[in-house]
């Protein structure tokens, strides 16, 4: 494990009063629906949409088993990107925060009157567990998840110019290589000046602020998904956390999660919409020795074996009795199908 995600898991744990943002859907949530979520242009762009501005995109739950992945963007005038979130709020990497630290600033961020709230505007992409497993099971052309991950990014920045706002600077946490990565947002967004860099979210106040509300909207997306099973872990007494905090940080390297997968897996269809089918973690304990049930699933490419649904139909030949000859105009729009056929 590297250094970066156990910082990240040593701050999973959510605080006492997680904020629920505007960007908690809760009925997508527990659907196991993708979705994005944009805040209306801020008040100070309102009046001048030409003013220009600095925009930062990063992730939050890249890694976990458990819980979507979610993208965060925040965009404010270039003018106030260091003095209004680095001097006057100390926006910082989200992981490095304490969880009431970053629950306090994603909540100033969304209440009316505040200075954050009056500059800022910002979205996330929610990005479902059963969504990315989905892509990354296909069984032919397989949809990882850097191709996600960058599509979603491209599709927030996309949003916001659409709105009108004046973007001059895009600053994002690399992934894979920065490079190349940002090459291909350059080609995307030809007007902007791009910046790709590892550690993003500590280098530039934009980003560390989209990080911000991107793992707000995760933890609680978490505590979302939780409500689910919370009254069946309360009646089996098998977990006596309340919350998300029940199974843990979501991480494989948790043993609380692991736990939790272990006690609430169903042998046919493993878990519910929070779960990364894809994942190791999870696609071990699915075909372990006696831990679930084998479906064997017919070939639709053998010939033997597919039906067409027009083997279903009755020819006009099998419906002739005595060689009698056929009146083509009542069997124009077909013919009566015989209970024998049942």
């Amino acid at each position: 494990m590297d250094e970066t995600e156990s910082q990240e898991i040593v701050q999973e744990v959510s605080a006492e009063d997680v904020f629920i943002a505007p960007s908690i859907h809760e009925k997508d949530i527990l659907a196991g629906v993708s979705y994005t979520h944009c805040s209306p242009i801020p008040e100070i762009l309102k009046h001048d949409i030409s003013i220009e501005c600095v925009l930062g995109v990063d992730e939050a739950g890249r890694g976990p088993v458990l819980g979507p992945m979610v993208y965060g963007l925040l965009y404010l005038p270039l003018t106030q990107h260091h003095t209004l979130l680095a001097q006057t709020h100390h926006f910082d990497d989200s992981k490095v925060l304490k969880p009431q630290v970053r629950s306090n600033l994603m909540q100033a961020i969304c209440t009316p009157g505040t200075d954050l709230h009056r500059t800022c505007g910002w979205a996330t992409r929610v990005m479902s567990a059963r969504d990315i497993s989905a892509g990354m099971l296909k069984p032919a052309g397989v949809y990882n998840l850097n191709a996600q991950a960058m599509d979603a990014t491209i599709q927030l920045i996309k949003d916001v110019f659409t709105q009108g706002v004046n973007v001059k600077e895009i600053y994002i946490d690399t992934i894979g290589k920065a490079d190349v990565y940002q090459k291909k947002l350059e080609r995307v967004f030809p007007t902007t000046m791009v910046t790709v860099a590892e550690k993003a979210d500590s280098l530039y106040p934009c980003v560390s602020a989209a990080s911000v509300c991107a793992k707000v909207t995760r933890d609680a997306a978490l505590e979302v998904s939780h409500q689910a099973y919370s009254s069946s872990d309360v009646s089996a007494g098998e977990f006596k956390a309340s919350g998300a905090d029940a199974w843990g940080t979501g991480y494989p390297s948790s043993a609380k999660t692991v736990n939790w997968l272990k006690a609430h897996m169903d042998p046919l269809f493993g878990w519910g919409n929070e779960c990364r089918m894809s994942w190791g973690t999870a696609k071990d304990m699915l075909e372990a020795k006696g831990n679930s049930i084998k479906v064997e699933w017919p070939d639709t490419n053998n010939d033997e074996q597919a039906r067409r649904m027009t083997d279903f139909y009755i020819t006009a030949s099998a419906m002739e009795v005595d060689d009698e000859p056929e009146d083509e105009l009542a069997t124009w729009y077909g013919k009566p199908v015989p209970a024998s056929t049942f």
